[in-house]
């Protein structure tokens, strides 16, 4: 990545227009807020922060399992959109960094992210003549996109030939199944498409992709068959084609399956001089709810994740014997994929039996909990794809657990 442009947020200065940072830090730059380790009972609610050793051991953790399983990871970066997070998910020895559209994958470029799957169809003519233009210039720029029908790759090769690409595009395949999302329907279509992106003088084959998240929810063994039988459709149709590069991938993956990758695809595209990238993304932030819930690690797969973010907020009314409102609503925090998880009042202890019951854009309700006004309560959140996405300075926390954390660092996500 681009050093200079990630050492650039440092210089940042904070103000208005971050909603997480006080009025206290207001004309002070990144690099000197976090030199002066602020205390979080200075910032005010609602708020959202990372916890700085959850962090760390996330991004260990998923590097140690894929480099053990010897598949490559391409983290998604729309999970976090925080370049200064790829560079960790970088610098651990992910592969590569995923997005998902054209705005995604011009951050990436912004920050210098020089190999990028992009875990879609890319179809806009401007985009493509802009990214034939980033190839062109940047001879170590890779590139990798999907398509999924016959018209799609005349779609592509079009605009990039009145773009007047110089380097062709690499593309895989992208099997889907029946009643999912995108991806060929049909191996006989997939191997058409295949043949098509062979015959265009703009593409390159470099591999087939899909998403088995698609295809299921939970962790049941209906769910997980599901996802082994499109599995093994994947690396039957990886099998039966003819690529134009000397390595060939598969990427598949999400944050929910990715041991039965690893056990499906991964020996056998080794086998065969091939590789095979996940696109894990939600493993880096990890929660207290979905992901918790489903992550091959609950299941045994390895040491489990921690959730790295938490919300805050401050019990503003007790307008009923047991009814407390917080001043954190859906404007703040994600809902969903389940709503916030009452976990302790910060200085004093953990929330026993307490529950959210419901949320306004502004208000949280609290139900069964001793929480008195002007307490600040801690909550888990479930789905990070929905919770950072609020917040464009996210401050990172020496440990959220501790009875007053310290705020150590800050986080510039680009939604």
């Amino acid at each position: 990545m681009d050093a200079k442009a990630l050492d650039a947020l440092g210089g940042e200065l904070l103000d208005w227009r971050f909603k997480a940072i006080p009025a206290s830090a207001h004309g002070m730059t990144v690099r000197a807020a976090r030199e002066a380790r602020l205390p979080l009972d200075d910032f005010g609610t609602p708020l959202l922060t990372l916890d700085a050793g959850a962090l760390d051991r996330n991004v260990r953790t998923m590097a140690r399992w894929t480099d053990d399983a010897g598949l490559l990871l391409a983290p998604h970066g729309k999970t976090t959109m925080a370049p200064e997070l790829w560079r960790r998910q970088l610098d651990a020895g992910a592969w590569g960094i995923t997005v998902a559209n054209l705005p995604q994958l011009r951050v990436a470029r912004a920050f210098g992210v020089r190999r990028v799957l992009y875990a879609s169809t890319l179809l806009d003519p401007a985009g493509l003549a802009w990214l034939a233009g980033e190839l062109d210039e940047s001879l170590d720029f890779e590139f990798v996109s999907w398509v999924d029908s016959v018209r799609s790759v005349e779609l592509m090769d079009g605009a990039l030939r009145a773009a007047r690409s110089q380097r062709p595009v690499d593309v895989c395949v992208e099997l889907g199944e029946p009643d999912g999302r995108t991806g060929v329907r049909d191996d006989g279509d997939a191997r058409e498409v295949a043949d098509a992106v062979r015959k265009a003088l703009n593409l390159r084959l470099a591999g087939i992709g899909g998403y088995e998240g698609a295809l299921a929810h939970d962790a049941s063994e209906r769910s997980r068959a599901s996802v082994d039988a499109y599995l093994r459709r994947l690396a039957n149709l990886y099998r039966g084609l003819e690529y134009e590069v000397d390595e060939p991938m598969v990427t598949a993956g999400g944050s929910a399956y990715f041991d039965q990758v690893a056990d499906v695809l991964g020996g056998p595209v080794a086998e065969e001089g091939g590789r095979v990238v996940l696109r894990s993304g939600a493993y880096i932030i990890h929660d207290d709810g979905f992901y918790k819930g489903i992550s091959p690690f609950v299941r045994g797969a390895g040491a489990p994740f921690r959730s790295a973010m938490h919300a805050w907020g401050r019990v503003i009314s007790r307008p009923e014997p047991a009814l407390a409102l917080l001043d954190v609503g859906k404007r703040d925090v994600p809902f969903d994929e389940g709503l916030p998880e009452p976990q302790l009042v910060r200085g004093k202890g953990p929330l026993d039996g307490a529950r959210v019951t419901a949320l306004n854009d502004q208000h949280a309700f609290l139900r069964d909990s001793d929480a008195e006004e002007g307490d600040v309560v801690r909550l888990g959140l479930s789905h990070p794809c929905t919770a950072l996405d609020k917040w464009t300075m996210i401050p990172v926390v020496d440990d959220a657990d501790a009875r007053h954390p310290v705020v150590v660092d800050y986080v510039r996500t680009f939604f």
